[in-house]
């Protein structure tokens, strides 16, 4: 399994500070620069605050490496959780697939002053899926079915369906399914009854892009339409319309 070293100097007050985000102190931002000790290019790091979900939405995200490694960052003064992250597609958000290098999350501090702090982050390429997306249900089992559809009624494949506990729908999904067929229907299993929302969307994580194919299942309402599932039954025929961001 290959493994890259990054080591990142973070002189005082780093990063988030230039973006509007970051940690608790009231110190002012300072450069934060960092090289990879063997030059994995257009890596990004991920930072987090201590205690958030490195699997949700980061406070920040650096520009990807120089083709020697080398990046630069400003942070505010605060405890923080980095990630080293490469995805082959380039993409900044999405699952971590096969192909792509992904670092254990590194817990730091930045004080007040411009007190150096030194990283090593390692960046490993993944060679194998750890879990998969949930199996189509079968015989007593709980879950959701429907179809995905374009503006036209169409069936749209390619399409994976995100499924929340939250009406906001900003947190990390609580499940995903596979991607849908040339049929456009998608069965996801669930552990538990309970009202879930729906959004359908051509690519994983982060907010829906410019030219990306999303839709929530609403029932025609503003908001996002609750779909209630009873534990040992199937709540099938749900229809979700995609259609292009613009």
């Amino acid at each position: 399994m290959k493994q890259w070293i990054f080591s990142v100097l973070l002189p005082g007050a780093a990063l988030l500070a230039a973006f509007g985000c970051g940690g608790s102190g009231t110190g002012a931002p300072s450069p934060v620069t960092g090289t990879v000790s063997v030059p994995l290019a257009d890596a990004r790091i991920y930072i987090y605050g201590e205690g958030e979900d490195i699997y949700g939405p980061a406070q920040l995200i650096s520009e990807p490496t120089s083709p020697d490694g080398s990046f630069t960052l400003s942070l505010k003064p605060g405890k923080y959780v980095a990630v080293v992250r490469k995805r082959a597609s380039l993409e900044v958000a999405g699952p971590v697939m096969i192909g792509d290098f992904r670092g254990e999350p590194v817990p730091y501090e930045v004080g007040e002053g411009n007190n150096s702090v030194s990283l090593s982050l390692t960046a490993t390429l993944k060679v194998a899926n750890e879990k998969s997306f949930p199996a189509r249900v079968e015989g007593d089992a709980t879950g959701i079915g429907g179809i995905v559809l374009d503006a036209d009624g169409k069936p749209v494949e390619n399409i994976r369906v995100h499924i929340y506990d939250h009406i906001q729908m900003s947190e990390r999904p609580k499940y995903v399914s596979e991607r849908t067929g040339a049929d456009g229907k998608f069965l996801v299993p669930v552990k538990k009854g309970g009202t879930y929302y729906l959004a359908a969307r051509d690519r994983f994580g982060g907010p829906p892009q410019i030219g990306d194919l999303y839709g929530r299942y609403d029932e025609g309402t503003v908001d996002p339409s609750g779909v209630v599932v009873r534990k040992g039954e199937l709540t099938e025929g749900i229809e979700i319309r995609v259609q292009k961001v613009w």
